[in-house]
């Protein structure tokens, strides 16, 4: 079993009444709510959280891509990736993803994720999104019936600038280039692994079995509804012939571990609250953009992550509503343990997305969260699924090929 910390990046400083106060924390978010200053100790804060999860023995260390929002102040997660490229020497760089439809060319993706995967000595993990309506049509302008068939088509732009071994030419619907060489090419052969992120998009299941990516759910209403997502996607999978394999699955799980249940709620609460009342406070209109979720996903009845529907349901619920209904898990190691358990057996899944700074959650809270976590539940799940292989992950340098960016400050005598 594999364990990955993930990081939003989320503005701590929105106000109290910023629900009543303000329609939307993306797209149309006052931009006068930003606080430069304090900016630069958030980021700050948030790269140290990143690197502690390494040196706590997670796997993976998890950043995305998002736009004109408070809810994550990351619209360009390979520069967060180079960061840690540099700070980290083990964990894998999970970058969940660049939203490649809206780059043109997306050339620029295979160039950067690339050289993110031969600073780091092959520790890159190559996520492509389709991107949320918030992003994709309303941030940065992309017509939704177009924006599958312009993904679909930038995927096999990037896929051939990683594996073709010379110059070639590249004559799409919405790509036209003459010369592609990229350089480099990725460290890892015949390309990093790809991860799917996705909210239940039907077709995303279809494409992610054909390719053997792994599909990963990231999902706010927890592991119980989730549940149901994941019941059909292995269903799918199924149909279509695929290899049943936990590890070609992940799970986003929100996660909150105190020495007991009492203390779990004393300590957290108010980040939850902060988070789903006001991170996730998403007008409606820019939530669903007409045409950017297929018929068929619409007709299967999956609902998206945030919007009028998510909202509703989320309305007026209680620290004890959370976690009873499984949008949080939480509690002391044991407990935590006990229900992550139903959580990897229930689901299938051998990677596990686990959100521990959560909100405007403060660092001393997150490195507790996050080192009761590394120490005392994670040991007891470590063994699920070990008689499967797992062929979705990183294939680093061995250690003694791998450059010791710290040698020379020994040489010079720093």
């Amino acid at each position: 079993m594999k364990f990955h910390w993930f990081h939003l990046m989320p503005y701590p400083y929105l106000p109290d009444d910023f629900k009543e106060r303000y329609r939307s924390v993306w797209v149309d978010v006052p931009y006068s709510l930003f606080d430069p200053v304090k900016g630069h100790h958030v980021y700050n804060e948030y790269l140290d959280e990143l690197e502690y999860a390494e040196r706590c023995g997670f796997d993976g260390i998890c950043c995305n891509e998002h736009h004109s929002n408070a809810y994550g102040l990351m619209p360009s997660p390979n520069l967060i990736a180079a960061a840690l490229a540099r700070r980290t020497s083990r964990a894998g760089l999970v970058v969940l993803g660049n939203s490649i439809a809206l780059y043109n060319p997306p050339l620029r993706v295979a160039e950067e994720f690339a050289m993110l995967d031969v600073i780091s000595g092959g520790r890159l993990v190559a996520g492509f999104p389709v991107g949320t309506s918030m992003d994709t049509n309303f941030a940065y302008g992309m017509t939704p019936a177009t924006l599958r068939e312009r993904y679909y088509e930038n995927h096999d732009f990037i896929l051939q600038a990683w594996t073709n071994t010379e110059t070639f030419h590249f004559n799409g619907k919405y790509n036209q280039v003459r010369y592609v060489n990229p350089w480099p090419r990725p460290l890892q052969q015949p390309h990093p692994p790809i991860w799917i992120p996705g909210g239940g998009s039907l077709e995303t299941w279809d494409w992610t079995t054909e390719k053997d990516y792994l599909y990963c759910y990231l999902s706010y209403f927890g592991y119980l509804r989730g549940k149901s997502v994941m019941d059909q996607y292995w269903a799918r999978v199924d149909e279509l012939g695929g290899e049943f394999n936990p590890y070609r699955a992940g799970f986003l799980q929100l996660v909150c571990v105190a020495e007991s249940d009492a203390e779990a709620e004393r300590l957290y609460s108010e980040h939850v609250d902060y988070f789903y009342n006001r991170c996730l406070h998403v007008y409606a209109g820019f939530a669903d953009a007409p045409g950017y979720r297929t018929l068929r996903t619409v007709k299967a009845g999956i609902t998206a992550q945030v919007g009028a529907q998510a909202s509703a349901q989320r309305a007026g619920l209680t620290w004890a509503d959370f976690v009873k209904q499984g949008y949080v898990i939480a509690g002391s190691p044991e407990s935590v343990a006990q229900q992550m358990e139903e959580v990897i057996r229930g689901l299938k899944v051998g990677h596990l997305m686990c959100l521990m700074q959560i909100g405007n959650m403060p660092r001393e809270k997150v490195l507790y969260n996050t080192k009761l976590f590394a120490e005392k539940v994670m040991p007891k799940l470590r063994g699920i699924w070990s008689e499967y292989e797992d062929r979705w992950w990183i294939r680093p340098l061995p250690e003694e090929q791998r450059a010791k960016p710290a040698e020379w400050r020994e040489a010079v005598g720093v």
